[in-house]
This record gives C-alpha cells, sequence and structure tokens, in this order.
C-alpha cells in the first residue's frame, strides 16, 4: 500500500477516534456541570419558568398549543419507555443475527443492558422529585433527575444508531441512520418536559450521560471492529 493512502486511512481512523472521545468528554463534562448546579437549586428557577410557560395562563393544566400536539407529544414519549425501548433492542439483535452479525447482535445488548443499569443506578443516587409546577399529563412514579426516558432513549437510539450504521459502508446510509436516531432522541426528551414530568434540566442531564455513553459504547463498537472482534461493514 502507498505511503500516501496508509496515511490517509489513518487520519480517517484517528479523527473518528477523536470525535467519539471529544463526545464522550464534553457530554460528562455537561453532566458534572449540571449535578452541582441541581444540588444547590440554581437550575430550579429557569426549570419552574419554562414549565410554566408551555402551559395555559388561565390554566396551568392545559398546554399551549393546539390539543393534537399534546396527544402527538404522548405518542412520542412512549418511544422512550422501558417496554418499547426493549422491543427495539431484540428486534435491531434480530436483525443482526439475521445478517449473519453475530457478534456485533451481542455487543449491542450488552450496551443497552449496561446503559439501563447505569440509568438506574443514578437515579438511585440523586432522588430528586417530580417537578410539582405544573400537573403531569402522563403518570410517573420514578425520580426526576436525571430523565429516564431521555437518557434511556439516547443510549438505545444513539448506541444501536452508531453500532447498525457502522455496519454500512456508504456514507449516506450511515449519516440517515445516525441523524434519524438524534431526532428521535431529542423528540423524547422535549416530550418530557412538554408533559410536566420533568424539569428541562432533567432532561439536559438524561441527554448528556446517554450521549457520553452512547459514544463510549460506539467507540468500543469501532475498535473491536478495527480488530476484527465484531463484524465489518458491508463491502
Amino acid at each position: 500500500m502507498p505511503l500516501i493512502t496508509r496515511l490517509r486511512a489513518f487520519a480517517r481512523r484517528d479523527s473518528r477516534l477523536l470525535v467519539l472521545l471529544t463526545v464522550v468528554m464534553l457530554a460528562a463534562l455537561a453532566f458534572l456541570q449540571l449535578v452541582p448546579e441541581m444540588a444547590e437549586g440554581d437550575t430550579l428557577a429557569l426549570d419552574r419558568q419554562i414549565l410554566s410557560g408551555l402551559r395555559s395562563v388561565a390554566d396551568p393544566g392545559t398546554p399551549i398549543g393546539p390539543r393534537w400536539l399534546t396527544r402527538a407529544m404522548i405518542d412520542v414519549t412512549a418511544l422512550g419507555g422501558v417496554s418499547l425501548l426493549t422491543l427495539i433492542t431484540m428486534g435491531s439483535a434480530l436483525y443482526l443475527l439475521v445478517t449473519r452479525r453475530a457478534a456485533t447482535a451481542l455487543y449491542t445488548v450488552f450496551a443497552v443492558v449496561a446503559g439501563a443499569m447505569s440509568s438506574a443506578f443514578l437515579k438511585d443516587i440523586f432522588i430528586r422529585a417530580r417537578p410539582d409546577v405544573v400537573p403531569h399529563l402522563v403518570e410517573v412514579s420514578s425520580a426526576s433527575f436525571p430523565s429516564g426516558h431521555a437518557m434511556n432513549s439516547a443510549i438505545v437510539y444513539l448506541t444501536l444508531g452508531a453500532i447498525i450504521a457502522g455496519t454500512h459502508a456508504r456514507f449516506i446510509e450511515r449519516i440517515y441512520i445516525l441523524s434519524a436516531a438524534i431526532a428521535l432522541t431529542l423528540l423524547i426528551g422535549i416530550s418530557r418536559i412538554w408533559l410536566g414530568v420533568h424539569y428541562p434540566s432533567d432532561v439536559l442531564a438524561g441527554w448528556s450521560v446517554g450521549a457520553a455513553l452512547a459514544a463510549l459504547f460506539s467507540l468500543g463498537a469501532y475498535i473491536l471492529r478495527r480488530r476484527h472482534a465484531i463484524d465489518p461493514p458491508e463491502a
């Protein structure tokens, strides 16, 4: 292989690693910045202001905007529920198995399970009460910080998006898969604020940790793929 070709390949490989490591560090720093501010109540005033601003002044139980938007938010938020995320993970794993990528399927399940356990662990540590600023539009029972829907959807959709995108060789296919995963993650987090069941800081924290873990798992998948420990991209 010519030297210039080797240098280009090395630069592309290092660039991907650098991007993933940067995402991990920035997302982790964002979470670490939010934790003390949340604990000291520094975010509470803005959190309350945003939640109140999304509701009618005359009736805090009524969101602003058309009714169909609230119904859509209820549908969207279901995409971040444990049951549906489990089905999506298993469906993706089966897809990878059918396409003869058993090692990738196993790694995918491992990444999602590890992420879900991290989410439960963090909730048990902080035990923040749910917002009481406006009535909740869906039933909730667990702690508020970080948002489990935001964190788990980031872990599942971003990790699945990155891993599955890595099995495709065409750049446009990878971009489409990753863009869809990011858009879905953002919408689910926004729906939790809209429905009044999370403070915005809860959702930001969930996105931060979820993105950091997703980037970390994606980095692991990339390294394993380079070492041929899991399945390479299709030609």
